[in-house]
């Protein structure tokens, strides 16, 4: 537990009808007594859990700054695990931030970023998981994501991982015993050890595989509309914006540069990026605008091929299809209130299984369907149950951990002895435990909460 006391402001910056203070640690309470004064001489020692009504008092001058609520919570049945108190004045900034320079005048100090809750984690309260969740919760920009930040926040993902763990150390048991008394009775049979091995790497396969939907529930997956100049990239860009965000001539190469806006399908967040048109040219600027969108478009979590199917398509065209090989790819045929003059076959055999579609983004016609269609090609676990991983640092450990027990387990089924198996299968507990937060690095916790807000 920590040794000082810390306070802070827990509402939002700005004006309100109501406003948050709390402090954490030891000398809370004494350290609220000397700023907070309960409006009923009979209140003696903060009550439990129980709303006192006072005063905000600068004690220097004894001056009455607002009228405000008490509620203390002593440790360790409070959110920190400390002594924590929070007092509900008027939602003021000026009041918030008066009330915040007494208390230090008074001993406490002022909270950092998540401090609150990096606290509540240190103490044991929550795992580095639910953490997490509790950031994500106050960040969540859809109610999917609210909900799954919830789910975690009770600890639905941290119980996931350590039903991993519980597998891990089964198969560990297994070998190990396997190791120590090789010679009683018929042994251990290796279907045994890779059952609890398979059971675990199953279990990271799902949570590795719901990465997808976590990271547009949480950050939103980048789309990039590409194609030659004057296809109607950025016709197409707002009608799915529905808006007129992008400039739109009928000359080509009126976008040089690239416009970057969020898109929310359902409960998918993406950002749309309308892209200078892929040609050659000898214009300087033009040029370097046709470089950005090829980077932007390698980059991409996902791509829209662009076509003008009121024009013969050209070599630009299949070229461009043809090397965006190996991206999630889907092939828009527009302008499909004209004449089609595409070759649709021509097309098809150079885009493979890539999925298309027409539209007319100047109509509007089948952009619903596009919207839809995104959604599915470019978010693959959308429609997928269980719990959803919704950051990198955590993908990448549960990936880590994968490999290690896949490499066990072809060490097994190779007939290697348990000695050389049981190293690749040891060798992950230090990643579970880092995944919790059962290891503790400096590093990764200051990342983590530096992200928070103060007062949280």
């Amino acid at each position: 537990m920590a040794d000082d006391t810390i306070i802070a402001v827990s509402t939002p910056p700005g004006y309100g009808g109501l406003g948050i203070i709390r402090l954490s640690g030891p000398a809370a309470r004494r350290v609220a007594s000397r700023f907070f004064k309960p409006q009923s001489k009979k209140t003696g020692t903060l009550p439990a859990r129980s709303p006192v009504l006072g005063d905000i008092v600068d004690a220097r001058t004894g001056e009455r700054l607002d009228e405000a609520v008490l509620i203390y919570f002593p440790g360790p049945l409070s959110t920190t695990r400390e002594d924590l108190i929070e007092i509900t004045c008027h939602g003021s900034p000026v009041i918030l931030e008066q009330a915040v320079r007494l208390g230090v005048r008074s001993g406490a100090r002022h909270a950092g970023p998540g401090e609150f809750t990096r606290r509540a984690y240190l103490g044991g309260r929550i795992d580095i998981i639910q953490a997490q969740a509790v950031n994500d919760l106050i960040m969540a920009r859809t109610l999917e994501q609210a909900k799954i930040s919830i789910r975690q926040l009770g600890g639905s993902l941290s119980r996931m991982i350590e039903s991993v763990r519980v597998r891990v150390l089964e198969a560990l048991t297994l070998i190990e015993t396997a190791i120590e008394f090789p010679d009683e009775g018929p042994g251990i049979p290796p279907a045994r050890i890779g059952k609890s091995l398979g059971n675990a790497i199953a279990a990271l396969d799902a949570m590795i595989g719901s990465y997808d939907l976590g990271k547009t529930l949480l950050e939103g997956l980048t789309v990039v509309i590409t194609g030659r100049p004057n296809v109607g990239k950025s016709t197409l860009f707002n009608a799915l914006l529905e808006e007129e965000r992008a400039i739109v001539t009928p000359y080509p190469g009126t976008t040089r540069d690239f416009l970057r806006e969020p898109l929310r399908i359902g409960n998918s967040l993406f950002t749309l990026i309308d892209t200078a048109g892929m040609s050659t040219t000898f214009h300087p600027i033009e040029k370097e605008g046709r470089e950005r969108g090829r980077k932007l478009a390698a980059e991409a979590d996902g791509v829209l091929i662009l076509i003008d199917a009121s024009r013969k398509e050209t070599a630009e065209d299949v070229a461009i299809i043809r090397g965006l090989a190996g991206k999630r790819r889907i092939v828009v045929l527009n302008k499909s209130d004209l004449r089609v003059r595409v070759d649709k076959d021509k097309l098809k055999r150079a885009a493979g299984a890539v999925p298309g579609l027409e539209v007319s983004a100047l109509k509007g016609t089948n952009i619903g369907r596009l919207k839809r269609l995104i959604r599915k090609e470019f978010v693959s676990s959308l429609e997928r149950g269980g719990e959803v991983v919704l950051h990198l640092h955590q993908k990448l450990l549960l990936e880590e951990i994968r490999r290690g027990l896949t490499e066990a387990q072809r060490l097994l089924d190779a007939g290697f002895s348990e000695e050389v198996y049981a190293e690749e299968v040891r060798g992950v507990l230090p990643s579970l435990g880092r995944l919790t937060g059962e290891i503790k690095s400096r590093e990764v916790i200051d990342r983590i909460f530096s992200r928070f807000c103060i007062g949280k």
